[in-house]
């Protein structure tokens, strides 16, 4: 893996608000109160005003695999533009390495069942998504508030689960120390059973996006 992509668990190590989850098979990291309620009420907004379904890159049969719907950010808007700046100080990684933010809507029901981020090498939509920009090396997820019941992020193989808590930023690396993709990275957004679940999504690339 570059330094560039294994600084940023350092960088993360050396941050006093962040912890990391104690285990040899990913770099898991969190850190509450990442959002203020007011920004995240206003992503919230965002979000509602400007929802669609969302979709999966290798279909796989399973209609209700990704039921949630999703919205993509414009990074003109200040409390974008903000967020965009902070989690790039947060983890030195270049900016223009960052794909758009991206909100996610998850009503009644609705869930992500156990994926991982990165694209499936040999995937069949593998070259479209990473011709350009390459793999997605770290994800970074904000619960912008916490539903009545549900929608919690169990991560399956270490048996690790993260309830919703507003402002709240799950962090983590998409590889291994040898650059292979990390399948111990598998997760489900669970279903929510009660209220509804909004969080933000940012994905970095191993090259310049777009």
């Amino acid at each position: 893996m570059s330094s560039h992509a294994s600084s940023v668990a350092a960088r993360l190590r050396e941050d006093p608000a962040v912890q990391q989850h104690p285990s040899p098979r990913l770099e898991l990291f969190t850190r509450r109160g990442f959002l203020s309620p007011d920004d995240c009420t206003a992503l919230i907004a965002l979000i509602d005003a400007d929802r669609r379904p969302s979709t999966i890159a290798d279909p796989n049969g399973d209609a209700y695999f990704r039921t949630s719907e999703t919205c993509d950010l414009d990074s003109g808007i200040d409390v974008v533009a903000r967020l965009d700046a902070a989690l790039g100080a947060l983890s030195g990684l270049d900016p223009a390495h960052g794909e758009p933010l991206q909100g996610q809507r998850y009503a009644v029901g609705q869930e992500f069942k156990a994926h991982t981020d990165y694209f499936t090498p040999g995937g069949e939509d593998y070259d479209k998504f990473c011709a350009v920009a390459g793999q997605r090396t770290w994800t970074f997820m904000i619960y912008l508030n916490e539903p009545d019941a549900g929608g919690a992020t169990r991560f399956k193989v270490i048996g690790k689960t993260f309830q919703p808590e507003t402002g709240r930023l799950v962090a983590w690396n998409n590889r291994k120390s040898d650059g292979a993709v990390n399948a111990s990275t598998l997760h489900h957004g669970m279903k929510v059973r009660k209220g509804t679940k909004y969080v933000i999504t940012k994905w970095f690339r191993e090259r310049p996006w777009g």
